[in-house]
């Protein structure tokens, strides 16, 4: 009864608007039209969201700096001191920062929508409305968090003489990138752990395993031609290596970032027609 079609009609008798829902069928339309009707909606979801996450914590907003932080010192001192990782000229706490500030976002975003739908139970049973907005607020509210850590990296180019170039215009692009990638995947998995409760406990893991084969701790340059070229199709590369090209001046993704914007499109337009082929089963199943 979810995903519903809604038909008004007026009733001869009565004289009143009725309207008939119907139970989609089939591969439905994505209905961008229906999101934008539904976008107060989608800003009190986001900002649900965001004061749950932060609702009776001591440091508050500040743990969006913490983990990314400490996160640095521990990649700085056992990879790049004990272990010599090369950083592509460029001072290792720095190199690793850069890349976790995207990175943190995807997978806090990827959580948060991945579990998105069964954690709004309550409300899908109650009302209709398009559920994409669901794992939408989930990824929306991330970027507070985004926004915060932002001020160290910004502290600590000041602190290494890194100035900013006309690369670095092209910053959101690469923070749309992984959302994209982020509400994609997470459209796939909040539909699967509806039916699927493993799926909870497997994003963890996911993530994890997903960031050691992500160019966080060590640069793509590792990696010889074509290799590094087809590294591209983990997403999440194109994204990484993005940030670091635009704010440090390393070498360019060039076809690496084109991979990874096709891998992503993809992942996100089967996402979508998937959530939406599903949602109608959901209102029974949560």
């Amino acid at each position: 009864m979810d995903a519903l079609e809604g038909v008004g009609e007026r009733d001869p008798h009565a004289g009143a608007a009725h309207v008939h829902v119907e139970p989609s069928r089939g591969w439905i339309a994505l209905k961008p039209g229906e999101l934008w009707e539904y976008r107060e909606l989608l800003y009190f979801l986001t900002l649900r969201d965001i004061k749950v996450r932060y609702k009776q914590t001591a440091l508050g907003a500040a743990w969006a700096i913490i983990q990314p932080f400490f996160t640095m010192l521990v990649f700085s001192l056992f990879f790049g001191r004990l272990a010599g990782v090369p950083s592509d000229g460029v001072p290792y706490p720095i190199f690793a920062y850069v890349a976790l500030l995207p990175w943190n976002y995807f997978a806090g975003s990827l959580g948060l929508s991945a579990t998105s739908v069964v954690s709004s139970a309550n409300l899908i049973k109650k009302v209709y409305f398009p559920r994409l907005v669901v794992p939408i607020s989930g990824v929306l509210s991330g970027l507070l968090d985004f926004a915060i850590a932002s001020v160290v990296l910004l502290m600590m180019m000041a602190y290494y003489g890194i100035r900013p170039t006309a690369a670095t215009l092209l910053l959101p692009g690469f923070l749309l990138l992984a959302l994209v990638t982020a509400l994609g995947i997470g459209m796939w998995l909040s539909a699967l752990n509806v039916e699927f409760r493993d799926v909870r406990h497997a994003v963890p893991f996911l993530t994890q395993f997903w960031m050691f084969a992500t160019p966080v701790a060590y640069p793509s340059s590792l990696l010889s031609e074509p290799w590094r070229s087809l590294y591209g199709l983990n997403p999440m590369v194109g994204v990484v290596e993005g940030f670091r090209w635009a704010l440090l001046g390393t070498t360019p993704p060039g076809t690496m970032l084109a991979l990874s914007v096709l891998i992503s499109v993809l992942i996100f337009v089967s996402g979508a027609y998937y959530f939406r082929r599903m949602e109608k089963t959901f209102a029974d199943l949560v």
